[in-house]
C-alpha cells in the first residue's frame, strides 16, 4: 500500500492509496467518520481499473486530517489484531 499526498490544506487533506480495495477504503471511511472533528470522510475511484482510490478528509479545525488519518488507522490496526487474536483462539 502507497500513499501519495494530492492536496494537503489545513482542514483538508486529499491523498491516493494505491493497492487497496473498496472494502479498505470503506472501512477506513466508516472509522475517519467515527472521529468528532471529522466532517467529510469519502473517497472515489475515478476508473476501477486504471485508477487508484482518492480520499478526501476534512475537519472542524480543531484536529488536523493528517492527525484524524494516523488515529484511524491506529484504531483499525487494534481492531484487526484484537480479530486475528480471537479467529485463532478460536481455530485451536
Amino acid at each position: 500500500m502507497e500513499v501519495s499526498i494530492i492536496d494537503d490544506k489545513k482542514n483538508r487533506l486529499l491523498f491516493e492509496i494505491a493497492g487497496v480495495s473498496h472494502g479498505f477504503c470503506t472501512v477506513l471511511k466508516k472509522e475517519l467518520l467515527q472521529d468528532e472533528h471529522v466532517k467529510v470522510a469519502t473517497y472515489r475511484v475515478l476508473h476501477p481499473l486504471t485508477s487508484n482510490p482518492q480520499f478526501l478528509v476534512e475537519t472542524d479545525g480543531k484536529e488536523e486530517p493528517r492527525a484524524a488519518l494516523t488515529n484511524a488507522a491506529k484504531r483499525l490496526l487494534k481492531t484487526s489484531d484484537k480479530l486475528k487474536k480471537d479467529v485463532v483462539k478460536e481455530l485451536r
